[in-house]
């Protein structure tokens, strides 16, 4: 079948959206999805960055959602006419799948991040016969269908706003599973958010939704705003003395802290706003060494790295989906939708920052 696409040719060039060929159906295990919204992530623009270790050209998107039109092989799990959440993809067969860490699979980068799944190369390409690269995390979603592996696909109530689901796979998967899963906190727990973007911002939500104490720290005050609005306390980066900030608001010391930036200084000012046995996550690629200040892990405080939430997706999207439809998650309100058409605008505007989250709608 053919459809549109959006590919990504080159690490310098726009992306163009342009017809693309699917040689065969899905296998088993497999089924094929029309998106109908998929947000952009910045692992997705992170490709830019890669140093050539992401094959191009390729289609990217890795945050679909959409409806089964068909699927292969028998007991694969979703069926023609399901509403999907696509996330990441896993082996289902390692010691870290069977152990419900999906996102710590053996195989995570090479069926997510460097090729996918090499049996299935030959069977994606443009419009002339030209090879695209495997698909992208399973999924290859900046596109009108997307063939994905059966357990990348949780179902979701057809009641729900479709195309604005596909995030709650990886970016508000994220940020609210490292609150709720990795963290595990609760009422009466404090929890410091460093960057307000996509993953930071749904883990204010999550924070709040738990009945936990929020704070969030960014340099954009529109972000700040939202954070508010979302129940945490807002402090901008640039704040003189921000640990102690921290400590006051939080009673002598955040129990958690999230780093979604990746800033080796804001990652020393959220370790020093921690309490004693305190826990700091990060969930940001480092690109360099990260030097911790002296004293920084002393009495008991930790630091760790938090890969998709620690999520198990079958189960996370649908607790999401959940506290949305009772008022306590309201991920909508950072989604702004854009065209297919129009994903160099909604790059621009992402890497801008003028935008939280980017939904393309084919």
């Amino acid at each position: 079948m053919r459809f549109d696409a959006a590919v990504l040719r080159s690490y310098e060039d726009p992306f163009a959206v342009e017809e693309v060929m699917l040689n065969a159906g899905p296998g088993d295990g497999e089924v094929l999805v029309r998106i109908a919204g998929c947000g952009m992530c910045r692992t997705d623009l992170a490709v830019r960055r890669s140093a050539g270790r992401s094959p191009l050209p390729a289609v990217l998107g890795h945050e679909g959602a959409g409806v089964v039109v068909e699927a292969g092989g028998s007991g694969t799990g979703p069926i023609p006419g399901d509403h999907v959440v696509l996330s990441f993809d896993s082996c289902g067969h390692c010691r870290n799948c069977l152990g419900a860490a999906p996102a710590y699979c053996d195989g995570f980068a090479a069926l997510n991040l460097f090729g996918g799944r090499s049996e299935n190369a030959a069977r994606f390409t443009d419009a002339a016969g030209g090879g695209l690269a495997p698909r992208w995390f399973g999924q290859s979603s900046f596109a009108a269908y997307a063939m994905v592996p059966a357990r990348n696909a949780v179902r979701v109530d057809p009641s729900l706003p479709l195309e604005l689901l596909g995030p709650l796979g990886c970016g508000f998967l994220t940020g609210a599973g490292a609150v709720l899963n990795s963290f595990g906190a609760g009422p009466g727990d404090t929890v410091a958010v460093v960057g307000a973007g996509a993953v930071g911002l749904a883990a204010v939500m999550a924070a709040t939704a738990a009945g936990a104490v929020a704070v969030a720290v960014d340099r954009h005050p529109e972000r700040l705003a939202l954070a508010e609005k979302f129940g945490a306390t807002a402090l901008h980066a640039a704040s003189g003395d921000l640990p102690g900030r921290i400590r006051r608001l939080t009673d002598g010391g955040a129990r958690y802290a999230l780093d979604t930036t990746g800033s080796a200084p804001l990652i020393n000012d959220a370790l020093r706003s921690l309490r004693p046995r305190g826990h700091l996550g990060l969930v940001a690629r480092l690109h360099a060494e990260l030097p911790l200040d002296t004293g920084t892990l002393d009495r008991g405080r930790r630091i760790s790295h938090i890969c998709e939430g620690d999520a198990v997706p079958a189960l996370m999207i649908p607790r999401l989906t959940g506290l949305w439809q009772a008022g306590r998650f309201p991920f909508d309100q950072l989604i702004r939708t854009y065209p297919l058409t129009d994903i160099n605008e909604a790059e621009a505007d992402c890497e801008a920052g003028r935008v939280v989250k980017p939904v393309l709608i084919p």
